[in-house]
């Protein structure tokens, strides 16, 4: 079946109308999802298919998380919305709650990731023109080269992929690009302006790139004796995906400035925060930052209850077998149309033979199999399921990728 013809005649009907009307910024494959529950998905046609994307791990906790759920519906019944012009009996809450899971004092609710990286770009340079004393709009933060931490103006500015940069300038100075992986080159970048170091622990865009073992170490001494801030980006790494709450903890490694998302929102809506210590967030005062939406009821409620499935290590035990599990599988490709893969928990990068196809290709091959997964740069996809996953799950998840590649191979 080609890909065509894979939707069927309601399928077309409401692709043609997301064409039609919506903006053209996202390329899906063509299947039209109408329910989810746990790892699985239905389409308007009553197909099933296993969800091996989960929301770039916003659904790390599967689709319909009865908990999550519950949350949700009795806060929409009682408080959704005040503003931050008022207190409401959730935000002290959830705020105690997400700081003592991640080991901070003090945390600033948003919605977006990429809100919480503006926020942590923000936060980073009134810290250093404050507190660290640089001299006023001189401050530069150092990035890793191939890194995503969302599409607004100022984060693309530092982005080196095209498309995600391509005829949005002028840009936002202020940021020096290094190679991920290379703490030595993070060190030789960083000046008397250097306010902060911002990388992701795994780098998912770029294809769930995991970084030489002793890197996140490196940075932290790197940035303790530079007296900078060590930023981490685990919006898409943290919450259990890599079998750990945060991917710094496979390194004992403790930032200054923690961003989270994605699934601190459970797939219900989109949460955000930024966690530091006082020395570092009682920079910001009253006014100088904020958002309408930032830390309402309805998100502190379906966040406190995401915070609490993690409390118990369920999900991080889980993605650490089932993560297992997966690169074992992963392991018999190797040589069967894979060429190389790299797996932290139940998150992993799979290169494929560039002779077979593209990255969308194999997720096109992969539908008609009825697995959903993402493809990123060149022929390499992402599987990334809920931490709700099963093994025989991931064994018809590798089972559908080894299919597809055969299919490509002909």
């Amino acid at each position: 079946m080609t890909t065509e013809t894979m939707a069927s005649v309601a399928s077309s009907g409401y692709i043609a109308l997301d064409e039609t009307y919506a903006a053209h910024t996202y390329h899906p494959l063509p299947v039209v999802l109408s329910e989810g529950d746990g790892a699985w998905v239905t389409d308007v046609d009553g197909r099933r298919y296993l969800d091996c994307l989960a929301g770039y791990s916003a659904l790390n906790f599967g689709h319909g998380h009865p908990v999550i759920v519950a949350a949700a519906r009795e806060q929409l019944g009682r408080l959704t919305l005040t503003s931050r012009a008022f207190h409401h009996d959730l935000l002290g809450e959830f705020a105690r709650d997400l700081a003592e899971l991640a080991g901070f004092e003090a945390m600033l609710p948003m919605n977006s990731g990429a809100e919480g990286v503006e926020t942590a770009v923000k936060l980073a340079r009134k810290w250093g023109y404050e507190v660290k004393g640089v001299e006023p709009d001189r401050a530069t933060i150092v990035v890793a080269r191939n890194n995503f931490h969302g599409r607004t103006v100022s984060i693309v500015s530092f982005s080196s992929d095209p498309d995600a940069k391509r005829n949005f300038g002028p840009y936002t100075p202020g940021f020096r690009t290094v190679d991920f992986g290379d703490a030595q080159a993070i060190a030789e970048a960083i000046d008397d302006t250097t306010v902060a170091v911002l990388i992701e622990p795994i780098q998912g865009e770029a294809g769930v790139i995991i970084p030489p073992d002793g890197y996140l170490r490196a940075v932290r001494d790197i940035c303790t004796r530079a007296g900078v801030l060590f930023m981490a980006d685990e919006i898409q790494s943290g919450l259990g995906r890599t079998g750990r709450t945060f991917a710094c903890d496979h390194e004992g490694v403790r930032p200054d400035v923690l961003i989270l998302g994605k699934a601190l929102g459970g797939g219900v809506l989109p949460v955000s925060a930024v966690l530091a210590d006082w020395s570092v967030m009682s920079v910001f005062k009253p006014g100088e930052h904020g958002s309408t939406f930032g830390g309402n009821p309805l998100a502190c409620a379906v966040g406190r209850a995401v915070v609490g499935l993690l409390s118990t290590g369920e999900f991080q035990e889980r993605a650490t077998i089932l993560g297992a599990h997966l690169a074992e599988r992963l392991e018999g490709l190797v040589g069967r149309g894979v060429v190389d893969f790299r797996c932290r928990g139940l998150w992993a990068g799979v290169d494929i033979d560039p002779a077979l196809g593209t990255g969308r290709a194999v997720c096109e091959a992969l539908l008609r199999r009825g697995v959903l997964a993402k493809d990123t740069h060149g022929s390499t996809i992402r599987l990334a399921p809920p931490l709700v996953v099963t093994s025989s799950d991931i064994d018809l998840a590798v089972d559908a990728l080894a299919g597809a590649l055969q299919d490509l191979a002909g």
